[in-house]
């Protein structure tokens, strides 16, 4: 039998509720509704991640919902990802380094279209210029690890998601699925960082093992090779998962789940300090460096879920 407040957050994470004001994050743009469907929640190989990492900037990301500002990484990493997506809309015989470098400059526009923030993102005209040359390098570096004009992806940037038996729904963008005439499934991922040391090559694969989970619950396959693409040095790390790799990943979202369903419903956001703790926005808010989060409202749930 369920507690008042186990119900009362059941029923929030169902019905989506937020108490920020933030955006709506892509994933929950274009979500489908489960009709009929009492679903638990919604988690993604990011948040799930932000939980692993620490369970506080969990809350901060999508309980408070507070805003961040935008890095020059990221940023990077969204210009770079969008001209890789744009350079296969052209004929095979075109995807060359120079065609790429020149989508670099209208993927840009559009995309402070988009977020006009991003003009201030660099403070002068020295930083943008080594931030753009960053951008133009590893470009070029993808070229070195693949060749775009033997290649035609099936789908990129897709959205995905599948509903687990315990009415977790599990959702997320893939970079490229590439399908060999054959049949086997290669997903993709393309990382704009350096690539991991082998002490978290699992925390990295984690993403990938996870979108290979919803694939398999949702198409009936598993994916011959998850595929990162480490354009920052210029490596490719390569793993063949199996049904009990995926089954073992399963347990691990579940789990992961459970435990913020139990923060969700204790209201006790434990801050974990890492080195990752210097690339964090909101340490002055956080307990762990002397900090005070905003008040956590009654009945506050995790908004990174989708209407039931």
């Amino acid at each position: 039998m369920s507690t008042p407040a186990s119900a009362s957050i059941s029923a929030g994470l169902s019905a989506g509720i937020s108490t920020g004001s933030a955006a709506a994050s892509p994933a929950e743009r274009v979500s489908t509704p489960v009709d009929g469907v009492d679903v638990l929640g919604a988690l993604s190989p990011s948040r799930a991640g932000d939980f692993l990492t620490c369970p506080l900037l969990y809350r901060f990301r999508t309980v408070d919902r507070l805003p961040e500002p935008p890095s020059v990484d990221a940023v990077r990493g969204t210009l770079v990802h969008k001209v890789l997506e744009d350079l296969f809309d052209l004929p095979a015989a075109t995807r060359t380094p120079d065609v790429a470098l020149s989508l670099l400059r209208p993927s840009w526009d559009g995309l402070m279209l988009e977020e006009p923030a991003y003009a201030d993102l660099h403070g002068d005209d020295a930083a943008f210029d080594s931030w753009w040359a960053s951008c133009e390098s590893v470009l070029r570096r993808y070229f070195t690890l693949e060749d775009p004009t033997r290649l035609e992806p099936a789908e990129r940037e897709v959205y995905v998601e599948a509903l687990l038996g315990s009415k977790l729904l599990l959702r997320g963008f893939v970079d490229r699925i590439d399908v060999a005439p054959t049949g086997e499934v290669r997903v993709v991922d393309y990382k704009t960082g350096r690539s991991p040391g082998e002490r978290f090559e699992a925390t990295a694969l984690f993403q990938m093992k996870f979108y290979a989970l919803v694939l398999w619950r949702t198409r009936g396959v598993i994916p011959s090779v998850l595929q990162l693409v480490y354009l920052g040095n210029g490596e490719i790390l390569r793993y063949s998962p199996d049904e009990q790799d995926l089954l073992a990943t399963e347990r691990k979202v579940e789990a992961i789940w459970a435990a913020i369903t139990r923060a969700a419903e204790s209201g006790d956001w434990q801050p974990r300090r890492s080195r990752l703790c210097s690339w964090c926005a909101h340490q002055s808010i956080c307990p762990a460096f002397g900090g005070t989060p905003p008040p956590l409202p009654d009945g506050a749930v995790p908004a990174d879920v989708v209407p039931g």
